[in-house]
């Protein structure tokens, strides 16, 4: 009796919830004899009738008209839809959607108006739905977070027109950009809190950082550290380093984040042995080991371990081995603290390059990235050439991100690699004001387009007027001539420097023709040819016979070449190699010069420790002329200012002692040793400081007599400075004492230079 009357409930119940869902005068037997839509305005009924799943004639079925309520809903045309019965007739009530007029951004400073709307899907003219209106919201809030302002906050308006029309305003409120106020490592011991955020992209927040967006927190640069961090300890030799922990955690203020690092150093190993193995039968090792960078007694670095793997890969592709595959083994021994690596080189499978895709790329062609990528459709896959081809794209510094990924092709033995960009500016403008103890007060102007037409050529124009120069030049790069890695340039200037300590004035207009191209690996070659008026006007009256005599024009014509081999780890601020230059210029295809300059040059950098580094510097070159000519006084060497301080400009050298006139040398030589180290200030600051000692000497005129100083001896000096790399400018102050010199030289001893960008 019990079961019975719980199963009556249960009946109930049941009827009762059907009976809400279709109306009780509803029954299975009754047939639909006509559908009739009310509330349908800009869609026609018969669209409606085609998402119903029933039909006239089909019966009154709460399961149908459960599913047509569904697919009704599921268009996202309705903000309301009513099925209900009237007599025979269903009847299908909606409410449509309102069509967006206009869409709107207010309260947005930071962000553009373009850039938000790149971002949301809807549109004007679309059908508005309260789900699109939550996904564009959620769209905005990424965009804010990504540039570091977590605190914004965007609210939806819906301002309503006639005609179901509706204007979508997005109010947003920005708030303030999130900085990260404090970094932390938990767990190192080998190297500090300040070097270990040296290693990494992200910054505490600092005023001297308002050029930088690197003290802004951003989720994604977090996952960079990381990797950056772990590079940074295995490149010094602690191959079981981890990072166990990267937390970023929200101030009480919600206004700024607290980065954590917690990491377990491990042990720090040398390099016992390096050994290659192959498993190709016909290849023979013997002697590779000698191609890695590295031997035993060396800190383990990884990335030298990658660098090895490329010189292989490259080594014995050449050998005509086509598909290998080179995978390093570190066999570590934890005792002795070394590393035995041995290089297996394995045959791979052939697999071959079957197609190349390029995206994301709107502005630049694809032959820019193509030519940067060392495989080729129907070339042998090969993974450390794809690497290597990664970075070279990543250098072109034309895209903001770099992707190189592959997937499988239409058989087996092939492959496609998909390389995806991200474009950024690489427009340059500039306009800047300083001062110089060697050219004055100055103003500068630069416009530059580094990637023109997406073509990857380079155009620059920049003026500089100071009060003792002024000077205009015009450049054009191709880096790829006829689609070869050779690259051309042309270079249009005008200069005119007023030469106080030469008692004349100097203006030169000419043009240039470039031609580059790689020799072999860190070397390069260029050649040049360049024909330029020069002219020396506003001679003084009491000046030296020998410049009174060159007063006047003269065209030179000359074809150079320089040889360069640069292992410099930074063109910009170098830590580490060597960078060697050998200059040969000769003048007489055409014109009236008629000379051969040679100039020999080599600047070393080793890092003694941390940001100590020391850097030996020599040079020398030597001027003649030939066919009865003697070298012009605006041809010659001259020593002083910046080539060897403590001296002015022009201050050392042959010298008319009655008229106390420069004349400049045929030879010279110079050499530096400087050691840069930091102030103790925050690096991020960019002050450093810097002792030298500079020596050299210029001698040999070709038409001297009575009155002419014209000595070798040896000059030297030792100073210091302090330099500022600023956000505006490179700013350097040196003092300089010469201890030898002669009686006529001229002595500078305070030299400070500085110039703006902005």
């Amino acid at each position: 009796m019990f079961y019975m009357r719980r199963l009556a409930i249960a009946v109930f119940c049941l009827w009762t919830f059907v009976g809400i869902i279709v109306p009780s005068s509803l029954s299975a037997a009754e047939r639909i004899s006509q559908i009739r839509i009310e509330g349908a305005e800009r869609i026609d009924p018969a669209t409606v009738m085609t998402y119903l799943e029933v039909q006239v004639g089909d019966e009154f079925s709460a399961y149908n008209l459960n599913r047509s309520l569904k697919t009704l809903y599921g268009t996202g045309l309705f903000a309301d839809v009513l099925l209900y019965q009237e007599g025979r007739e269903l009847v299908v009530q909606v409410t449509e959607n309102p069509i967006i007029n206009e869409i709107a951004f207010e309260g947005n400073d930071k962000v553009k108006d373009e850039d938000l709307e790149r971002e949301i899907s809807m549109r004007s003219r679309t059908v508005l739905t309260r789900s699109k209106i939550q996904n564009d919201v959620e769209r905005l809030m990424e965009v804010y977070r990504r540039s570091g302002r977590f605190a914004a906050q965007v609210d939806p308006k819906i301002i309503r027109l006639d005609q179901n029309r509706v204007n979508l305003v997005f109010e947003i409120n920005e708030g303030p950009e999130t900085r990260i106020r404090g970094i932390n490592f938990v767990g190192n011991k080998k190297f500090s809190d300040s070097k270990l955020e040296r290693a990494i992209s992200s910054k505490e927040s600092r005023w001297y950082r308002f050029m930088t967006a690197n003290d802004r927190y951003d989720p994604d640069r977090l996952a960079y550290d990381r990797e950056l961090l772990r590079r940074f300890y295995l490149d010094h030799g602690y191959a079981d380093f981890q990072i166990e922990a990267a937390m970023a955690e929200l101030s009480p203020d919600q206004k700024d984040f607290f980065v954590t690092f917690t990491v377990n150093e491990g042990d720090r190993y040398r390099i016992n042995s390096v050994n290659v193995m192959s498993r190709i039968p016909d290849l023979n090792t013997e002697g590779l080991a000698k191609i890695v960078e590295f031997k035993a007694g060396d800190w383990y670095d990884a990335g030298k371990v990658e660098q090895g793997i490329l010189d292989l890969t490259e080594y014995v592709g050449n050998k005509q081995y086509a598909f290998v595959d080179i995978r390093p083994k570190i066999d570590r021994n934890r005792s002795e603290q070394t590393i035995d690596i041995t290089y297996v080189i394995n045959e791979s499978s052939k697999v071959f390059v079957e197609r190349i895709n390029v995206n994301g790329n709107v502005r630049t062609l694809d032959e820019v990235v193509r030519r940067e990528i060392t495989l080729m459709e129907g070339d042998p896959y090969n993974t450390a050439k794809l690497q290597r081809s990664e970075q070279k794209v990543r250098n072109l510094d034309f895209f903001e991100t770099v992707k190189v990924e592959t997937r499988p092709g239409t058989s087996p033995d092939k492959t496609v690699i998909d390389v995806d960009v991200q474009e950024k500016s690489t427009g340059e403008l500039s306009v800047g004001a300083g001062f110089s103890t060697s050219d004055g007060p100055l103003a500068e102007f630069r416009i530059r387009e580094r990637n023109l037409l997406g073509r990857g050529q380079d155009l620059s124009f920049a003026t500089t007027i100071a009060g003792e120069r002024s000077e205009f030049d015009l450049s054009f790069t191709e880096p790829y001539f006829l689609d070869r890695n050779i690259s051309t340039g042309v270079d249009l200037f005008h200069i005119t420097r007023n030469q106080d300590e030469l008692s004349y004035d100097q203006t030169k207009t000419g043009a240039g023709f470039r031609l580059g191209y790689p020799v072999a690996k860190n070397w390069r070659q260029n050649l040049e040819y360049r024909i330029e008026e020069n002219e020396i006007t506003d001679v003084d009256s009491d000046s030296s016979r020998f410049i009174i005599e060159q007063e006047g024009e003269r065209t030179t014509s000359a074809i150079s070449q320089r040889l360069v081999y640069d292992t410099r780890d930074s063109i910009i601020q170098p830590t580490e190699g060597l960078i060697t230059r050998f200059e040969t210029e000769v003048a007489g295809i055409g014109g009236d010069a008629r000379y051969v300059s040679n100039r020999l040059g080599a600047n070393y950098f080793y890092p003694i420790r941390d940001q100590w580094v020391l850097s030996v510097l020599g040079e020398a070159g030597l001027v003649f002329g030939y066919g009865d000519e003697d070298v012009e006084i605006n041809e010659r060497f001259y020593l002083g200012g910046s080539s060897l301080r403590g001296f002015e400009r022009s201050g050392v050298g042959p010298r008319d002692t009655d008229t106390d006139d420069s004349l400049g040398g045929n030879r010279f030589y110079r050499g530096s040793t400087e050691l840069a180290f930091p102030s103790g200030l925050p690096e991020d600051l960019g002050i450093r400081g810097h002792i030298f000692t500079d020596f050299g000497s210029l001698w040999d005129v070709d038409d001297s007599g009575a009155g002419v100083e014209d000595k070798g001896s040896l000059r030297m000096s030792f100073g210091g400075g302090i330099s500022w790399r600023s956000p505006l400018g490179p700013v350097r102050v040196d003092l300089a004492k010469p201890v030898i010199k002669e009686d006529y030289d001229e002595e500078e001893l305070f030299r400070f230079s500085f110039g703006t960008s902005f």
